[in-house]
């Protein structure tokens, strides 16, 4: 169901290499690669169990076009092929390309959006106060810059100092945040941003909704004097939950207007639930630093628009032969 061709213009053309002399292996091709990248998104596989289970499984050597007794991507072309991406800030590309071509289609009409965020944790720093106090501040502490016998940054290497903590819910987070613009209609990602974990969720918002937003339903943490002057420039209605407080608690007439949009702000949860669940908890990442994590995050959720756009063709294909049964 889907044109994996539209891929390969912009990943060739930012890939090109020209080759300075004939002969040597051949690269591989370079949509495949990209295919492997689905594959270990939705599956949460490292670049080893990558490697592992496309020789292992039948189902990706054919989904990869490949046959038993093809050479197949080691782990350490995958990584590379990953770090390429990242250079090239194409998965930010490969996303707007997919969702462009879903409302350039009709797919999106953009009637309505949602905004949420959803944290991404990454492996845990173990530091010490110190360390931890100029990371805040945001330095680099003297001792991730030391350099071991083999005259490498090592330590540096290892360390994400672009990470933040957050606590919600009595729980502690260590990473980044998933900002999305979804439609609400379709449940596709139209948008997204990234941010460290410790920011406000509404202050990414300005960069998930512009003029082509019509309505926007988000929870009560969005709401504030500015998100609504911002939506008001934008020609944009507002549904946003409406927000208590100590002194001035929600009116009986409020809380059932918010139950109501409740109803469709809360289909944004569906994107995480799916993200979480069918792809095998995928808001947990094993890289550090924030260009690799937004090249990471980009990827997320361009799998995620595959697959969800596979499910609604499918679904409008069985609506279809149920209207053709009726019929009969």
């Amino acid at each position: 169901m889907i044109d994996w061709e539209i891929f390969r213009k912009p990943i060739e053309e930012a890939l090109y290499v020209e080759a300075k002399a004939p002969g040597g292996r051949p690269s591989f091709d370079r949509v495949m690669m990209f295919k492997i990248l689905i594959l270990q998104k939705y599956y949460n596989l490292s670049d080893e169990q990558t490697e592992f289970q496309i020789k292992d499984r039948l189902s990706f050597l054919q989904f990869l076009g490949l046959q038993i007794g093809d050479k197949v991507p080691d782990e350490k072309t995958i990584r590379l092929f990953k770090e390429q991406l990242k250079e090239k800030n194409l998965s930010q590309e490969l996303f707007a390309l997919f969702a462009g071509q879903l409302m350039g289609h009709g797919i999106v009409a953009k009637e309505g959006s949602t905004v949420d965020a959803s944290f991404v944790d990454v492996p845990r720093q173990h530091n010490t106060r110190e360390e931890n106090a100029d990371v805040k501040k945001g330095a680099v502490p003297l001792a991730f810059g030391k350099k071991d016998k083999n005259g490498k940054h090592s330590k540096l290497s290892q360390k994400d100092t672009d990470a933040s903590w957050m606590t919600k819910g009595g729980e502690r987070h260590f990473g980044y945040k998933d900002h999305v613009n979804v439609d609400s209609k379709t449940k596709l990602i139209t948008k997204y941003s990234v941010s460290g974990a410790s920011p406000h969720d509404s202050t990414e918002l300005e960069n998930l909704i512009d003029e082509t937003d019509k309505q926007l339903h988000a929870d009560s943490a969005y709401r504030s004097e500015k998100i609504e002057k911002y939506l008001q420039d934008k020609d944009c209605e507002s549904f946003i939950h409406e927000k208590g407080y100590r002194a001035n608690p929600l009116t009986q007439q409020q809380r059932e207007s918010n139950t109501i949009k409740s109803k469709i702000r809360a289909r944004v949860e569906h994107v995480f639930g799916f993200m979480t669940n069918s792809m095998h908890n995928a808001l947990h990442m094993r890289c550090i630093g924030k260009e690799r994590i937004k090249s990471a995050i980009g990827l997320l959720n361009l799998t995620y628009n595959l697959f969800r756009y596979e499910q609604l063709v499918r679904l409008q294909k069985v609506k279809m032969i149920w209207k053709m049964r009726k019929i009969e």
